[in-house]
């Protein structure tokens, strides 16, 4: 599966953006998909997860109420949809799709296919 992560650019602190993750092969509905963050010099850290069949969404704290993951399921495409930015959630973003339990979803180990990064940047 190959994924394709679009949708960042520049934004003002209190902004918004939409994400997406579209699989190239439009097998999406088959995986759980997952999107993390990595700020320069820092590890990849968590954001969001949801699964198609079966349910289930997972968010990190530090979006929780911010940030909102949704599919069409018709395109085969992820969506992160990110209100009320902050300077900090400047980093890379990535979407990466996986099939591992929903107790592993916050973990880079449970995904097995990676999109190239879009990058966000917030102004204060």
């Amino acid at each position: 599966v190959q994924l394709q992560a679009s949708g960042g650019g520049l934004v003002q602190a209190g902004g918004s953006l939409r994400l997406s993750c579209a699989a190239s092969d439009g097998t999406l509905s088959n995986y759980v998909v997952g999107w993390f963050s990595q700020a320069p010099g820092k590890e990849r850290e968590f954001v969001a997860a949801n699964r198609w069949i079966g349910g289930g969404t997972v968010y990190a704290d530090s979006v929780k109420g911010r940030f909102t993951i949704s599919r069409d399921s018709a395109k085969s495409t992820v969506y992160l949809q990110m209100d009320r930015l902050k300077p900090e959630d400047t980093a890379v973003y990535y979407c990466a799709a996986g099939r591992g339990p929903i107790s592993t979803w916050s973990q880079t180990r449970a995904y097995n296919y990676w999109g190239q990064g879009t990058l966000v940047t917030v102004s204060s």
